[in-house]
């Protein structure tokens, strides 16, 4: 087990500061030794750091890397596959597996960075796809009794960008292990999302198996979301915020191109980088931190940016937003170390 660990080497937005302990977990029970070695300090657990941000302090506990790998098939007919995937498993690289083997249900969750145990935390989607429309089960580690236990699809209470693990009475109770998924041996139809629509015709893409849209989702993805590696950053920074459908209407009437997705249950979703994008901040840039040209939706951080600086940026757009639209942004990331 390390100790002072700085933890701005281990999450994408490349701010934070040390972990007082930290240590790797390869299989379940290694996690679970951990967790009991941890007694009363406190744990958080950390794939790639794709959708966390860490404050200047750090985390006073015990950080546990997740790299619990596994993708198993153990289910198939003629229509499905079941299949079993590992936490710590890279995110993009299951969809890629599935896709090669003709799977549909997640191939427009194509490169989004993380890995696989928090998809079900954030019920994470994309052009018209969530994890929560092909998860079967969830097995976690129950920190409350230190069992491990299995969560059905209804027991996730999964809702846009929520679930039990990250709202709720019981946010922060389990840490996932495995996901298993039941997958299609189908093909979608158009007509899809705008900007996925418009480069599959575009490119006279017509044939639309599981490999190829996610060739096309990743193609999309790259020419507005930066690669982390490369330019710090956390992906998308809001959420679609969800409103009334008489704000809906209202905000159509005075600006006929907003983008806006019913939801049904008399809700509609807005498009929180159009909303950025016509608050006329798209390139703002404050202390170390600035709005991505290609994606008013993505902050990134220019090398020497803090956690000081990332939450003076983002308040500023959270209120040149809400003074024009009179809607409040919701940040994505999770925050620790506050």
């Amino acid at each position: 087990m390390q100790q002072n660990i700085p933890l701005k080497d281990y999450v994408t937005m490349k701010i934070g500061g040390p972990a007082r302990y930290m240590a790797t977990a390869n299989t379940r029970e290694e996690l679970l030794s951990l967790v009991q070695q941890a007694g009363e300090t406190p744990v958080l657990v950390l794939g790639q750091g794709s959708n966390i941000i860490v404050g200047d302090s750090g985390f006073a506990g015990l950080v546990i890397l997740n790299r619990i790998l596994g993708f198993e098939i153990y289910d198939q007919d003629p229509g499905a596959t079941k299949i079993k995937v590992g936490s710590g498993e890279a995110w993009d690289s299951v969809v890629q597996r599935s896709t090669e083997n003709g799977l549909s249900g997640i191939e427009c969750l194509s490169a989004i960075p993380g890995c696989t145990g928090a998809a079900p935390v954030q019920n994470i989607g994309a052009y018209g796809q969530e994890i929560a429309d092909t998860l079967i089960e969830v097995e976690a580690l129950d920190l409350k009794t230190k069992q491990f236990v299995t969560l059905s699809n209804n027991d996730c209470n999964f809702t846009y960008r929520k679930s039990i693990f990250n709202s709720g009475p019981e946010k922060g109770r389990y840490i996932v292990t495995s996901i298993s998924l039941q997958l299609q041996k189908t093909i979608l139809q158009p007509p899809f999302y705008s900007s996925l629509q418009t480069y599959l015709d575009k490119n006279q893409i017509t044939d639309y198996s599981p490999y190829n849209l996610r060739a096309a989702v990743t193609a999309v993805r790259a020419t507005r979301l930066p690669d982390p590696t490369i330019i710090p950053n956390t992906g998308s920074f809001f959420k679609n915020p969800i409103i009334e459908n008489w704000q809906a209407e209202n905000l159509r009437n005075e600006y006929p191109d907003v983008k806006i997705f019913p939801m049904g249950d008399n809700l509609a979703k807005i498009s929180a980088g159009w909303l950025v994008e016509n608050a006329d901040i798209k390139g703002l840039e404050i202390d170390g931190f600035k709005v991505y040209e290609n994606n008013a939706l993505v902050i990134t951080n220019l090398g020497s940016g803090t956690y000081a600086g990332l939450i003076k940026i983002r308040d500023h757009i959270i209120s040149e937003v809400r003074d024009k639209f009179r809607i409040v942004l919701e940040q994505e990331p999770e925050e620790v170390g506050l």
